[in-house]
């Protein structure tokens, strides 16, 4: 039987070529390149420490039995992974299961328990993405929001207008199946072994239309304009929920996996009594630089260069003063600044990219860490937080969702900026020049202010003089928890399964859809599928089979 190995930490030239794996494989194997089988590249990063840029790849290679493996440190065995299957349980479900949101978290919960037979019901409060596309554009050019579908609300989640970012820190074996899910259905190959893939918010919209259509070839159901207005919970149990305040059906299990801005679901559950907790999350500002800028500073001469692409940053300072943390966030290459607002009369920033991410303008979020004693430790007070910089945002932006912005270099001296002229503000649909210190408290500021000039340092630049600053960014994360036991259901509520960012579990893409898959996972290995489907009839109701653009 062949035998295959990893080879680790391989230099390699931001030109190569695929010939050119097989002759460093066989250098290190010290073996004839004709001797050797398949070589796969399954890990691909840019090294940019030093002034030669080059990939650092790690390769799969597979090799005749007979064939005798040095021992070298870049060398290791590579098992071929058992493939997990849930046992499925033997209680049979009375009803399919029902998810509350179709962000990444939902539409994976539905992939997977759609492919082994348990029908579930997707409801959704926003459009499909088609629609969805239509109205936050329009909300952009006009400064006309629905608050039931926009940035934040509608199929894919937040994701849907985004960097598309398929980054994750997480070793959860799970992250294999989702990269697979996604280039099954339209995304690039290659971000099985990008080190930081992205498939940008073009990406994202074909890939989640795939999904949806895979999850009603398995007999699922998906409907939009469905809000979940209230849920009747008896003997610790949900019993029934009730969608549009008008149509209510019974409910075997719930799934709810909405996103970080659900503040309507998240009042209802603390009436309902279902257990929260508050947690920390971050708030700041968005900032846009020259792409060409970050390019030259990350990669020196070689920016530019085909085979790199717009460079990204992550930055990092710790205030010793105010014990607050202060970073960056969602930095999106060739970007846009987005209008990502919920609510009436509250503005709320956010990035975005295609992606080519050939916007020439960079942009991150620049925010400061926040915690419960910021808002007196009670389960709600970070939404509280929320809406009160948002509210003050959308004063200081003079209406019309318009955002209040400052020249960077005004900002660095608490200096009022009288004109955004010459910046690189891309906000729409528009900016009134002011000053942010108004907005967020001077202590958080300050943090900002010393953090900011921290990577001035090691990236000489970024206080660049078109740099201008964007507020607010609220949304990084949830502001709370619902609490879950072992088996993934709510500490007090039996047969709910809060899963995915918005229940504090999870933040991007990757870590939501992952943690969707768990909760599946555990119904999986408690229920049997339901004997029967259940199809909901209602004139308030869009279901996703009568839609047109499936596979567009």
């Amino acid at each position: 039987m062949p035998t295959r190995v990893k080879i680790k930490n391989v230099k390699m030239p931001l030109d190569y070529q695929q010939t050119e794996l097989y002759r460093e494989a066989a250098k290190i194997l010290k073996l004839s390149p004709d001797n050797l089988g398949q070589v796969r590249l399954i890990r691909e990063a840019v090294d940019a420490r030093r002034k030669e840029v080059h990939f650092n790849v790690t390769l799969e290679v597979l090799l005749p039995e007979s064939a005798i493996i040095p021992d070298h440190p870049q060398i290791a065995p590579l098992e071929e992974p058992a493939e997990w299957r849930p046992i499925q349980g033997q209680t049979l479900l009375s009803s399919p299961p029902i998810i509350v949101g179709a962000g990444p978290a939902g539409l994976f919960a539905a992939l997977l328990l759609s492919r082994y037979g348990y029908r579930p019901i997707v409801i959704e409060q926003g459009l499909d993405v088609g629609r969805r596309i239509n109205t936050v554009e329009k909300f952009w050019k006009d400064g006309v929001l629905d608050e039931y579908c926009n940035t934040q609300y509608g199929e894919g989640g937040a994701g849907t207008f985004s960097d598309g970012k398929l980054t994750t820190r997480s070793g959860d074996r799970r992250i294999g199946q989702i990269l697979d899910v996604f280039v099954a259905h339209g995304a690039e190959p290659s971000i099985r072994y990008q080190k930081r893939p992205h498939v940008g918010t073009d990406g994202i919209r074909k890939v989640i239309k795939g999904i949806r259509a895979e999850i009603l070839k398995h007999g699922g159901e998906i409907y939009f304009d469905a809000q979940l207005t209230d849920i009747s919970i008896n003997n610790g149990q949900i019993k029934s929920i009730v969608i549009n305040n008008s149509l209510e059906i019974s409910c075997s299990l719930l799934v709810l996996a909405v996103g970080n801005s659900a503040r309507k679901t998240y009042r209802l559950l603390n009436i309902r009594g279902v257990s929260m907790i508050p947690k920390s999350f971050a708030i700041g500002l968005r900032v846009e630089h020259p792409q060409s800028l970050i390019d030259s500073i990350q990669y020196g001469d070689y920016a530019g260069h085909p085979r790199l692409g717009a460079a990204d940053y992550h930055l990092t300072y710790q205030d010793d003063k105010s014990q607050r943390g202060v970073y960056t966030f969602c930095m999106c290459p060739g970007g846009f600044v987005i209008a990502s607002s919920s609510a009436p009369g509250q503005v709320v920033t956010n990035g975005m990219s295609y992606t080519a991410r050939d916007s020439g303008i960079a942009n991150s979020a620049l925010v400061v860490t926040v915690n419960p004693g910021d808002w007196e430790n009670t389960a709600l007070g970070g939404i509280g937080l929320q809406e009160t910089l948002e509210e003050q945002a959308y004063r200081l932006g003079g209406g019309g969702y318009k955002a209040p912005a400052q020249m960077l270099t005004d900002f660095m001296e608490q200096e009022s900026s009288r004109s955004l002229k010459g910046s690189l503000a891309t906000y729409q649909p528009g900016l009134t020049p002011g000053d942010l210190w108004q907005l967020l408290p001077h202590t958080w500021c300050r943090s900002l202010v010393k953090a900011i000039s921290f990577w001035n340092k090691r990236m000489p630049g970024f206080l660049h003089p078109q740099a201008v600053l964007t507020g607010v960014e609220t949304r990084t994360s949830a502001p709370l928890r619902i609490l879950r036991n072992a088996t993934l259901q709510s500490v007090n509520v039996a047969n709910l399964y809060p899963c995915g960012e918005g229940a504090g579990y999870a933040g991007g893409i990757m870590s939501s859809a992952a943690d969707g898959l768990k909760a599946a996972e555990a119904i999986i290995q408690d229920y049997r599928p339901p004997l029967e489907a259940m199809t909901l009839e209602h004139e308030s109701l869009c279901p996703a089979r009568g839609l047109q653009d499936l596979t567009g």
